[in-house]
């Protein structure tokens, strides 16, 4: 097809700003054209990363609904659910309460589109009363192509969840999701945030009424995005966002009702896609006020700050596995926390340093972000930035020795091992893949920076 030629290079259309010590308004705009890098599906005409173009218009094909859009995962192209879910609800967290950093940066649109993008696929999704399509794309068949999501040939199967098959982690992180993006666009298209917040209830609702592990309904997810911890935390946090979203304080009682239920109270490790505790606290003492929340949420950062292990750098070490992505989730707790009021400084402090790991803030003066600083990764884990330009073949790119032909601007990598070691390297998908979840809290935490910068 003559019109799909990739332009190239691509420049970085995010701006330098001169904010110091770290540029946080130009990677935050950058972080959101990683978003637009990895969408899936027919492309809007204001595209900003002009080597992806429309992919996998198929989804859905195999079970009658039209599944397309949403994110592809990480630097493959299998689209779970479960991780999507959880990278909109802190695209939208960041969105809601660190709106004036996202005005300095001028990137407030940019953070609806991004949560839009994913809340538009959920929608279509949800294809009937307890019924939701969680994952196009099968693990293995998805991970043995090494090639750009334009050119894929491979079955895409549609797996979801039911009445006779639940999930509840999924069916509540994306009501979570849903109830958040509410929020987001309560003004901004408020036909849009009912649509959206009728879904999160009906969403909620079934995972609450119908329970499974949703890894066990949708078994490929097992072996990928396993949920280790259950789906009390889920249910949780999905009913403390639409306490949130709706105002209504019945979601509070249900969310009390989960808490106690699973015992959700004790907490050390990171916020994640399999893990809200931290989220829950935090939300609790917001919508209640109540000290027994924030005395958890304060040990738990007190205990990310004096007790937790770091890389010898000072990241604090919660995983060896995606390493970045662990700290900024956290950061962005912290954050959260100076914003209202706990312990302002200190946790400001901590968490400026802890992003600043990640701009380069470290004996090497390493960025580990794709397109920024100084000594960027150049082979991200990330297959379609990994091709040659448009109409170049990309067979042999994974062995290429160079950098990746495309930049994945704002792309967060992985990240060093917890012995601080860190090489860039394409085949080292621990340390240096990519994924939505990564750059989710990471986001939000530069727009924090921005306003306090």
């Amino acid at each position: 097809d003559a019109a799909i030629v990739t332009p190239s290079p691509m420049e970085n259309p995010c701006a330098e700003t001169g904010m110091q010590p770290y540029d946080y308004s130009q990677v935050l705009c950058m972080s959101y054209l990683f978003y637009e890098a990895q969408r899936s599906g027919p492309l809007p005409a204001d595209q900003r990363v002009t080597w992806r173009f429309d992919s996998a218009l198929d989804d859905g094909s195999d079970v009658g609904h039209d599944l397309t859009g949403g994110y592809y995962d990480a630097g493959d192209h299998v689209k779970f659910g479960f991780p999507m879910a959880f990278s909109t609800t802190m695209l939208a967290w960041g969105v809601i309460d660190f709106a004036e950093g996202h005005e300095i940066a001028g990137q407030t649109e940019y953070g609806r589109a991004a949560v839009k993008w994913a809340t538009d696929y959920f929608l279509k999704a949800y294809t009937a009363n307890n019924e939701f399509y969680g994952q196009v794309g099968k693990g293995d068949i998805d991970h043995s192509y090494w090639g750009r999501p334009e050119e894929m040939t491979m079955e895409r199967p549609s797996y979801k969840i039911d009445e006779d098959h639940p999930g509840s982690e999924l069916a509540a992180e994306t009501a979570a999701a849903l109830a958040a993006a509410a929020v987001v666009f309560k003004d901004a298209d408020p036909s849009y945030s009912e649509e959206v917040l009728q879904v999160a209830k009906e969403l909620y609702d079934f995972a609450n009424n119908f329970r499974e592990n949703y890894d066990v309904s949708i078994e490929d997810a097992y072996y990928y995005y396993h949920s280790f911890n259950g789906y009390g935390d889920e249910l949780c946090w999905a009913a403390l966002w639409l306490a949130r979203a709706t105002g209504d304080d019945t979601y509070l009682t249900r969310a009390r009702e989960n808490y106690d239920e699973f015992d959700i109270s004790g907490y050390l490790g990171t916020l994640g896609w399999d893990d809200k505790r931290g989220g829950v606290f935090s939300l609790f003492w917001l919508l209640t006020g109540d000290s027994q929340y924030s005395d958890l949420f304060v040990a738990y950062l007190n205990w990310l700050k004096n007790e937790a292990d770091y890389t010898p750098e000072g990241l604090v070490a919660l995983s060896d596995w995606g390493s970045n992505r662990a700290a900024a989730n956290v950061a962005f707790m912290a954050l959260w926390a100076a914003k209202n009021g706990f312990d302002t400084e200190s946790n400001q402090e901590w968490a400026r340093r802890q992003i600043g790991q990640m701009l380069g803030d470290n004996p090497k003066y390493q960025s580990f972000v794709v397109g920024y600083g100084v000594n960027p990764p150049e082979k991200p884990h990330h297959r379609s930035s990994s091709c040659p330009s448009l109409p170049e073949s990309c067979i042999g790119a994974f062995n290429n020795p160079g950098p990746n032909p495309q930049t994945l601007y704002g792309a967060l990598v992985g990240g060093p091992g917890l012995d601080g070691n860190y090489t860039d390297d394409r085949g080292d998908y621990q340390h240096n893949e990519v994924a939505c979840d990564y750059n989710a809290a990471f986001t939000g935490a530069l727009a924090a920076l921005a306003e306090i910068s």
